[in-house]
């Protein structure tokens, strides 16, 4: 028996019905392409369909996000603290002075006064270049250097100052670094371009951090920067310690379980007998821990 050809009512539904399909179709696409979000976790949102829908890729979405949160964060969350500086005082001999450049690596240093009671201003590094030994002149007598004649000014900025706003002032200024002073004007540590950047970028490595096959490494007699992603193994082998944790197979991981949350930049903990210090770190990983026996 031959199947009868459908009806032209039926034909008509079927058409009408495939129209529908295609007004439907172009609803939503308008919808999404004129859709306004109205707060950061709707824009958020927007942003994640796209990664999924292979707009923007994965990095590019993280590099977003960090930037939409860049507006809340305030300085004294990515500043170096007044303990971890290195300081300068304007009576030290060149001789000092260019030790400490070597041995720090550093490229700027916030200078103090005679009697340390407050920083006078910024030494570059490269403005000393000129005065180390064998590109001295003959006639340079290294007795009459005097530091004060080649310190550069320096910002002071609140803890609580945005980082969005202090990136504009640094890119004003032409500057690289601030001190960051607390309610009470006292100077509670520094900020450099770099340490704003990198809550966008992520880690900015150069060629003073720990390679990935130096994992950890010695500043001083009993302290040590040690990389996040250290084994636990590896650290028990290198400091005598006996941690353990079947969830974790890094240091980070394990350090971060004990604070019980992730710890923000500079927060400390005891564990037996041994402080860790959160050196750097970004909102989803921690990149480097400072160990103080």
């Amino acid at each position: 028996m031959r199947d009868e050809p459908p009806s032209i009512e039926a034909q008509s539904k079927e058409k009408l019905g495939f129209i529908q399909k295609i007004k439907h179709f172009f609803r939503d696409l308008y919808i999404k392409i004129s859709f306004k979000p109205l707060d950061q976790d709707e824009l958020t949102s927007v942003l994640r369909d796209a990664e999924e829908n292979n707009v923007i890729d994965k990095g590019i979405l993280g590099m977003i996000e960090e930037t939409i949160e860049f507006s809340s964060i305030p300085v004294r969350d990515v500043m170096v603290p007044r303990s971890q500086m290195i300081l300068i005082n304007d009576t030290d001999s060149l001789d000092n002075l260019l030790d400490k450049v070597v041995e720090s690596s550093h490229s700027r240093f916030p200078v103090f006064d005679e009697d340390e009671d407050k920083i006078i201003g910024i030494l570059l590094a490269k403005d000393l270049l000129k005065f180390a030994p064998g590109l001295i002149k003959e006639e340079f007598d290294s007795d009459e250097f005097e530091l004060k004649h080649i310190i550069r000014p320096v910002i002071h900025i609140p803890e609580s100052k945005k980082i969005n706003i202090l990136l504009e002032e640094f890119k004003t200024n032409r500057s690289h670094m601030a001190l960051v002073v607390d309610e009470f004007g006292e100077v509670s540590g520094l900020v450099t371009i770099e340490d704003v950047l990198e809550e966008i970028v992520g880690e900015i490595e150069d060629e003073t951090d720990l390679a990935e096959d130096q994992k950890i490494m010695q500043i001083s007699n009993n302290e040590f920067t040690v990389s996040g992603i250290t084994e636990i193994e590896e650290f028990n082998e290198k400091f005598g310690t006996s941690f353990e944790d079947v969830n974790f197979d890094t240091i980070a991981g394990y350090v971060v379980n004990k604070f019980g949350k992730f710890p923000r930049l500079n927060e400390s903990i005891k564990i037996e007998k041994i402080k860790f210090t959160i050196a750097s770190a970004n909102k989803k990983q921690i990149n480097k821990i400072r160990v103080k026996i």
